[in-house]
This record gives C-alpha cells, structure tokens and sequence, in this order.
C-alpha cells in the first residue's frame, strides 16, 4: 500500500480515480459511455432505495472490519465512518439526494460517500462485491419485515380473540358449500381465524430464521484473499451465522420465497376472512354491518353501503399469489452464482410485504369496529334443518347404524320440505313412523342454544370448548408477540 494512502493523503492516481466515481463502479473495463436507455432499464434505484439505511449499516460494520484487520488506517477509517454517518443522517430526513447516473442504492451510497470522504472511499469495498453487498442488505430488510408482520398478526389474532370472547355462546349457522349445516357459535368462527394466522406466524418464524445469514465477506462468489473477520461483522449486524459457501450466500434468494410465501398464504386467509364480512354484511345474511367510518358508498345508488375494504383485502391477495409466482419464476432457471435476473427479488418481495402489512393492519381495524347482529344470527341458527344431524346421532346413539339413520332422517327432511314444515312441527308419533328407535328427546332437539351445549367436545364450538379455545387463543397470540420480539 502505498504511503499516500497510509496516510489518507489522496495522491493524484486516487484523485483521479475520485473523479472517475461520476462514472459507473465498473467504468474501467468499458470504453464506451453507458446508453441513456440502458441506464433506465437496468436501474433499480427506484424500488430498493427503502435498503439505503440498511447498506450504510453494512458498510459500516464492514469498515470497521477493515479496521481491525489492518487495511484501514485509524485516519481512513474516521473519514469513512464520518461520511457514512453524514449519510445515514441524510437518508432518515429524506434529504438524501440521487443522481441520475446512480444504479442503485449501493452505487448512491459509494457515490456520495466519495463527495463526503473523498478517494479513501474507494478503500471501503476492499474485501467485497455488489453481489454479497446487496444480499446482506436485503437480509437485513428481510428480517426487520418479519417482525413488522409477526407484530401486525399478533394484532389481528388479538382483536379476533376480544371479538370471539364477547360473542361466546352466540349461536349462528355453520355453512358448507355455503349451505347452512350446523349450529356453531360466533366465537368459535372468529376463532378459526386466530388458528389460521398462528400457523402464519409460525411460517414468518421461520422466514426470519432463514433471513438471519451474513452472506458478506462471500465477495462476488469466491470470497477473498483478506483475512476478514466474517464473524466480527456477523455480530455487529446482529447475524445468528455466517453463510457457510461462498456461492450459495450470493445466489441465495430462499429466504426472499419464503417471506413472499408466507405472505400470500396470509392474504389468502385475510381474503377467506374479508369474503366472510361480504357475505355477512349483505342483506341476504344481514349478520354483520360497518360503521360509515369504514364503509363506502355508491356513485350511481344512493342506498348502497359497500364493505369495500373486506372486497380489497379478498382483491389484493391475488397480488401477492403473483408476488410469489413473479419470484419463483425468477429463480427457477439461474446457474451460480449472480445473474442480474436477481435484481427482480426485490419488487415482488416488497410488494409482497408491504401489501401483507397494511391488510393486516386494514383488518385488524376493521374487525374491532364491525357490528355483530347477533339476533339475527341466533334466527338463522333456529332453522330445524340444522339439527338433522343431531337427529341422525340420537339414532345411533339408540343402535341404528349411521348409514341407515342417515337414510331415515334424510327421508324425513325430503318430506317435510315437500309440505311445506320442519323438522321442529313434527310430533313424537311422526317421529317414530319414520323409526320406532325415536324416542320422546327427539322434540327437544331443535333449541340452537342447546344444539351448542351438545356439542362440548374437544375443538367444538360448545360454550365449555370455546372457554379452552380463548385460552389457547390467548397463548397462541402470546406466541407470535414471543416471534416478534425474537423469542
């Protein structure tokens, strides 16, 4: 190394290289100025400045690195460390400014920091690629995105569980085929949901596991000559382990699936649920309403009141399906190491994220505002044709086999439809016309109220498993709190 830049005097070689930092990092190898055209089509600039504060934090630690194994000076590295901090301030009041020859984030960062350190700056990529550079960034936006989503679901699952816990005998139907089919209560619905977003935390869990791996140090796929310190840098950015192969650490978008996977499996479940509180808020079911304050109107006809937000959060979710497809697609055909196709890791990821983020937020608002009608549930839970099943078991409880009680109920049911009654007008002596296994209970059976006491078993909707329900509930919701303050 020569004595200029041991003692962070720019020499003209570096001064010159200074200026050349107006052209692109890689300048040297190509003659011709880049293409105005290339320019904007290979520009990334647009989607991953959000890993501004990230690369800064990265370079920083990495300097510090270079410190402690000799390459920087104690000079170099106040100058750098100096000029990256002046960045990081700039990009957190949003006063950093780009410039139109800038690639990316990281080129802006190196750009800028040659403007505020001068040549000693070129010193800071000494032992590094772009390629470990940008995955180390967005491994450490990966990570701090789980939290942010495991917070958002622990919210969710909470306002879910407060709603569930008001409504814990409330009787109403149970669809299949979106036909009424049992009785369960409101509580035991809402709580489906709580079980459904678990399992989403678990997944995110584990997207924040596979997210927490420093590829730098890796270079562009075959590490260094420089003794670095992988393991000083791992803990200074807060990494569980180094990447264990160079080329895997650069190539690897694993982590990038399994957060956008994770993500469109919770849009789903927040589009099952947005399509519940439709369905619920119509007329035809009339078991749901929105306040005005979270509800829309129509241009055309005065008298609509539209759950728009629940029909958005059902819309979106295919966008993050696509997310999810968009990123695979991505991967599916690279060779190691880096391929430039990799710069499409990020738009289907953030979007991914970010549109998770604000359903999750959507709902959870929602959910805390919506208005249960819960005697109009309770009607819908009364109809007789519920508790045919109920029927069919008092039968086999009696010794019919269930396929013959099946049949004899199912007969019953065509029959009353045709005169025009229910299950509820019959009288004991029709009852055992059909079977004279009927006894005198079976009048009893069509209470919505005490359909749900009979169905106190274990993961049933009866009031005394709904009461172990909100406790497991309880700790579930604990559980994802837990994953996102890391435990």
């Amino acid at each position: 190394m020569s004595s200029g830049a041991r003692s962070g005097v720019a020499t003209p070689d570096q001064r010159a290289r200074g200026r050349a930092r107006t052209a692109k990092v890689w300048a040297g190898r190509l003659s011709a100025p880049t293409s105005e055209r290339v320019e904007t089509y290979t520009s990334s600039l647009a989607v991953d400045r959000r890993l501004g504060a990230d690369d800064v934090a990265g370079s920083r630690a990495h300097a510090r690195m270079l410190r402690g194994i000799g390459v920087l000076t104690a000079a170099q590295h106040r100058a750098i460390d100096a000029g990256l901090r002046a960045i990081a301030a700039e990009l957190s009041s949003d006063v950093f400014a780009v410039s139109p020859g800038d690639e990316d984030i990281h080129t802006a960062v190196e750009r800028r920091l040659f403007e505020l350190a001068g040549p000693v700056a070129g010193m800071l990529h000494t032992g590094r690629s772009r390629n470990d550079q940008v995955a180390t960034d967005l491994r450490m936006w990966a990570r701090r995105a789980c939290t942010d989503l495991l917070v958002a679901l622990a919210g969710l699952q909470e306002t879910l569980l407060t709603r569930a816990a008001e409504h814990r005998t409330a009787p109403m139907p149970g669809y299949t085929h979106l036909q009424r089919a049992q009785v369960v209560s409101l509580a035991h619905h809402l709580l489906a949901y709580v079980e459904m977003f678990a399992r989403d935390a678990v997944r995110l869990g584990a997207a924040r596991v596979a997210s927490d791996e420093l590829p730098l140090g890796s270079g562009a796929l075959a590490g260094s000559t420089l003794p670095l310190d992988r393991d000083r840098v791992a803990d200074e950015l807060g990494f569980g382990r180094i990447a264990a192969n160079s080329m895997d650490a650069v190539a690897d978008r694993d982590f990038a699936v399994d957060i956008t996977s994770a993500c469109a499996l919770t849009m789903v479940h927040c589009s099952r649920l947005g399509e519940e509180l439709v369905l619920w808020s119509s007329a035809e079911f009339g078991f749901a309403s929105l306040p005005d304050s979270h509800a829309t109107g129509s241009s055309l006809m005065p008298q609509k009141k539209n759950a728009d937000v629940a029909e958005l959060a059902r819309g979106r979710s295919g966008r993050v399906v696509g997310d999810l497809v968009a990123l695979l697609t991505v991967l599916k055909g690279l060779p190691l190491t880096y391929n430039r196709d990799l710069q499409e890791d990020k738009e289907p990821l953030f979007d991914a994220v970010d549109t998770t983020l604000a359903t999750l937020r959507m709902l959870t608002e929602v959910i805390s505002v919506v208005h249960f009608d819960i005697d109009a549930m309770r009607q819908a839970a009364s109809d007789p044709a519920l508790q045919a099943t109920d029927v069919a078991e008092l039968l086999v409880a009696g010794g019919v086999p269930f396929r013959e009680a099946h049949s004899i109920v199912g007969a019953v049911v065509a029959q009353t439809v045709a005169a025009g009654r229910t299950l509820a007008d019959l009288d004991l002596a029709e009852w055992r016309a059909a079977s004279e296994r009927f006894d005198a209970s079976v009048v009893r059976l069509f209470d919505p109220d005490a359909a749900l006491r009979r169905r106190d078993v274990p993961g049933g909707p009866g009031p005394r498993s709904v009461t172990r329900q909100l406790t497991r509930a309880r700790a579930l919701v604990a559980r994802t709190r837990r994953a996102a303050a890391g435990g």
